[in-house]
Formats: structure tokens, C-alpha cells, sequence
């Protein structure tokens, strides 16, 4: 499988940032946690890596092959770049937030759902979604020396918490990888991330991805 890293080069272990010298003369050095951070979207995730940045050296992963029309898929891709351009030029970070894009495959996700197309939306299919890009996700930590993974699925009020959890923390225990679980509509996270995409200027879909989600829409 094919990626594509954007920002900064990937070291397959966990990263240490020089960080100045204290008064005495030693050098003090700061380790954050490594996150791949799957993302649907740029809109989503701004608010996430407004969280999330002071805190671990993020790295985005862009996997999402449910977006089933690829100039859609493009449009969201120049979206999330645009959102990774806007915190490396406008914060200051002690390591860059990076972008690595997974194989676009939208094949794969209809083998994935082949049998739920009549689904309602939020019901079985999507959570065999969720499945599909969670575990790619570890998997992309794992070969890539993250020391953990998340998504920012969570962000979105139309998605189901406890069902992304749930599939989260059973890839994280099945595949010996960290799995940091949150709920990033709380704290009016979904809020947030609206008035970070009017401030940036991105584009916001009105569609989760799929031909299936289009259908619900009419």
C-alpha cells in the first residue's frame, strides 16, 4: 500500500524534540507522545488537532476510501491540507503536524459493505466503515512506529461514540498498538470545528462520504 507523506519526514520510533537549555546548562528534552490521528475530513478535524497538538506530535492520516466520487475525494483531501498548512503556519509547534495519505481504494469499501447497501444510515454499514479505517489506521501506526492512534470520527454528532470506541479499543488490544479513546464532541468540539472551518475557508460536505449516505440525503 502506497503513502504519501506531507510536512515532514516519518522516524519509525518515538520522537524526541530538543527543547533549549535550562539555566545550569543541561539540555532539557521534551517527548510527547507519536499519534496517527485518522481523519474523515479537514472540517473535522480542526477542532481535534486544536486539542490535540499541544499535547502529541500528530501526524494525520488521510484513509477514507467510503468517499466513493473521487473528485469529492479530492476536494476533501485539498481541504485537510489546507487545514494541516493553516496550524503548522499559524501555532507554533515544536514538530509540524504531518499528512500521511492512504491508498485511495473505493473498491475496497464496497467489498467491505457488499451485502449492507440497504442499511439504514448510522446502522450496520457504517460500522463495518468504521472497522475498515480504524484498522488500517493501526495498522499504518504499527508499521510506521506511532506509539498510538485515534480518529476524529468522534467529532461529528451524526456518529456513534460507543460503537466507534468500542471497534477502537478491540483493534488496540487485538493488534498491541495505543488507542487514545475520545469523545471530541464534548467540550463543544463539533462547534468548534464549524467556526475553524468559516476561519480557515475550507470546504464543508453536507454528506459523510458514500454513494449510501447520498441516498439518505434525498
Amino acid at each position: 500500500m502506497n503513502k504519501k507523506v506531507y510536512g515532514r519526514t516519518l522516524c519509525p520510533c518515538s520522537d524526541e524534540i530538543a527543547a533549549g537549555s535550562m539555566d545550569s546548562g543541561m539540555n532539557l528534552r521534551l517527548e510527547r507522545p507519536s499519534l496517527l490521528l485518522h481523519s474523515c475530513c479537514g472540517p473535522c478535524s480542526t477542532a481535534v488537532l486544536e486539542r490535540l497538538v499541544d499535547d502529541y506530535n500528530v501526524t494525520v492520516y488521510f484513509y477514507n476510501p467510503n468517499i466513493t466520487d473521487e473528485a469529492e475525494y479530492r476536494a476533501r483531501l485539498d481541504a485537510q491540507k489546507q487545514v494541516i498548512s493553516y496550524f503548522n503556519s499559524s501555532r507554533f509547534l515544536m514538530e509540524p503536524v504531518g499528512l500521511i495519505e492512504g491508498e485511495y481504494c473505493p473498491v475496497d469499501y464496497f467489498d467491505k459493505v457488499k451485502g449492507f447497501e440497504n442499511e439504514p444510515e448510522g446502522g450496520a454499514r457504517c460500522s463495518l466503515c468504521f472497522e475498515m479505517r480504524l484498522r488500517a489506521s493501526a495498522e499504518c501506526a504499527l508499521q510506521r512506529g506511532f506509539e498510538m492512534f485515534a480518529t476524529t470520527l468522534t467529532v461529528s454528532p451524526h456518529k456513534n461514540y460507543r460503537i466507534i470506541s468500542a471497534i477502537g479499543n478491540s483493534i488496540s488490544e487485538e493488534m498491541k498498538v495505543g488507542y487514545l479513546d475520545m469523545d471530541f464532541k464534548k467540550k463543544a468540539g463539533f462547534q468548534r470545528s464549524v467556526e475553524l472551518s468559516k476561519e480557515i475557508g475550507l470546504y464543508r460536505q453536507n454528506y459523510c462520504g458514500c454513494e449510501f449516505s447520498k441516498w439518505f440525503l434525498k
